[in-house]
């Protein structure tokens, strides 16, 4: 059963080299037939282009508060809208951002806005990710009620190989799946 049919997700989208997996992702959401937003961060647009989220979602991206007719309420408006908010990539930037309440671009005031259910999907180095201050992060994301989708071990950007991959945007549709499935 499709359980992600006419949900409404905004989907965050951080500076990482795994940004390119969230077009994927995009690409998958609008097959289970959900209506996806995407939020990009400005690092989120030197590795792919705002364009192609809006040519897979069909719908306008965000990248800032200039966007749009009601841009400077639209993270208020995005996080009363969706049914999910998924940020994948997640960076670590990001994250520690999330952690603190930093509230400094379009996506981290959406999330500060959200009333649904917030899944995070981290992306980063093998060493970043199991530094003591990012799994402190990670442990105050999940105590905020943040649905942490597990990194995947393998082949990294750097060369290394471990834990840190961002989980395949397929692996992302069965945790939203089995969320909604509930």
């Amino acid at each position: 059963m499709n359980y992600l049919q006419h949900k409404k997700i905004v989907l965050g989208v951080c500076g990482s080299i795994a940004a390119y997996k969230a077009a994927f992702l995009t690409r998958l959401l609008i097959k289970h037939q959900a209506e996806v937003r995407v939020i990009m961060t400005r690092s989120a647009a030197e590795f792919i282009t705002p364009l192609t989220f809006s040519t897979l979602s069909r719908n306008e991206v965000y990248t800032d508060f200039t966007n749009g007719a009601h841009a400077w309420h639209s993270h208020v408006e995005m996080g009363l809208w969706a049914d999910a908010m998924v940020i994948a990539p997640a960076s670590a930037n990001t994250i520690a951002k999330m952690a603190q309440a930093v509230c400094d671009n379009l996506l981290l005031a959406t999330y500060l806005s959200a009333r649904c259910p917030v899944f995070f999907a981290p992306a980063m180095d093998l060493d970043m990710w199991k530094h003591k201050a990012v799994r402190r992060n990670i442990e105050l994301l999940h105590s905020y009620g943040n649905i942490l989708i597990p990194v995947e071990d393998g082949e990294l950007a750097s060369g290394l190989s471990g834990e840190g991959r961002m989980a395949e945007p397929e692996h992302i549709i069965q945790h939203l799946q089995e969320y909604f499935r509930i």
